[in-house]
């Protein structure tokens, strides 16, 4: 089962006030960017957020799981909580880098 467009949509409205949020299909799934950083995977209408220490606390009663075939463990963000989801993507804007740029094809 893949994500539902309405779900992404909906995954961005509850963080909407974290700043300039956007997403970007990618494999059949989802990236949430937010001031164009990648910060939450969607994948089969379920939020993913890596594992990192600056949000073990926050995240220490979540579930875990692994968003697709050969990733690594991650949260399970419950994205109806929209104060926490809120919480997580602070946290994690000052640790996130951009993505590097791609070159262009010669």
């Amino acid at each position: 089962m893949s994500t539902t467009l309405d779900y992404v949509k909906y995954v961005c409205e509850q963080i909407e006030n974290s700043g300039a949020v956007r997403f970007k299909k990618m494999f059949g799934e989802y990236m949430v960017y937010v001031n164009e950083k990648p910060i939450l995977l969607v994948c089969d209408n379920a939020v993913f957020v890596k594992i990192l220490p600056r949000i073990g606390t926050l995240m220490a009663s979540a579930e875990r799981g692994f968003p697709y075939e050969g990733a690594k463990e991650h949260y399970v963000l419950d994205i109806d909580n929209a104060e926490l989801a809120c919480e997580i993507v602070a946290a994690l804007l000052p640790v996130t880098l951009p993505p590097k740029p791609r070159k262009k094809g010669r």
